[in-house]
């Protein structure tokens, strides 16, 4: 897998900006390199790697109650974001990880029905999605659809669609610890999100007085 911005570096870039930075901003910059940092300690642990990077994404992105909030295939919470990351990417750093470096992987993930929810909400017994194939077919299509018309924005959102089930999974006790049955997901998806974390940090940097939102737990005296 190809290697992305490292902790250090961006370490550096945050110690050497961080003056001129907006004071919501920089908490949440600050917050998300130390997990990702952490993340980069892990070794070959993918589960670890995976929730640390999840904590980063949380901490440069939104809320828990927000992300709980998220309804089955609702992808507007996430697009939001999505949208303005892409907009900055002067680099198209984005752009080349989804449709190059991780065409495979994402590709996987998306053709993997353990993260996919409403797959648990039938198996869980839950009225209301005994068409959970139909469901997945037509999520199929929409991805190809994204992929087709090259929406990076849509392709992102589709992929954490797919990564957020994961996270319940292990935060909620869903799985083993380097369980086999899971490991294809798991690897797969600390490797795109490890790769992308790092680079949506480098470009809110880049863009400190866009409006990045309130972080949910603010420094308190």
């Amino acid at each position: 897998m190809p290697e992305t911005i490292p902790h250090a570096t961006l370490k550096a870039k945050q110690r050497a900006l961080r003056v001129d930075f907006p004071e919501t901003m920089g908490l949440r910059v600050h917050r998300s390199i130390s997990w990702i940092g952490r993340a980069e300690q892990v070794g070959d642990d993918h589960d670890a790697a995976f929730l640390f990077l999840w904590i980063a994404f949380n901490a440069a992105y939104a809320d828990e109650g927000s992300l709980q909030g998220i309804a089955t295939g609702e992808r507007g919470a996430f697009e939001g974001f999505f949208a303005k990351l892409v907009a900055l990417d002067a680099d198209q750093q984005i752009y080349n990880a989804i449709w190059k470096q991780f065409s495979g992987p994402i590709r996987n993930l998306m053709q993997n029905r353990y993260v996919f929810n409403p797959f648990w909400q039938f198996h869980n017994g839950v009225d209301g999605f005994d068409d959970w194939e139909e469901r997945f077919n037509a999520s199929a299509r929409s991805f190809a659809q994204a992929v087709q018309s090259t929406d990076t924005t849509r392709v992102l959102s589709f992929v954490f669609d797919r990564l957020y089930i994961l996270r319940n999974q292990l935060i909620h006790g869903g799985a083993t610890w380097n369980s086999a049955v899971n490991r294809a997901q798991v690897g797969d998806s600390a490797a795109i999100l490890g790769f992308l974390m790092p680079v949506f940090i480098d470009i809110m940097m880049d863009n400190p007085d866009e409006d990045w939102g309130q972080p949910f737990y603010p420094v308190v005296d």
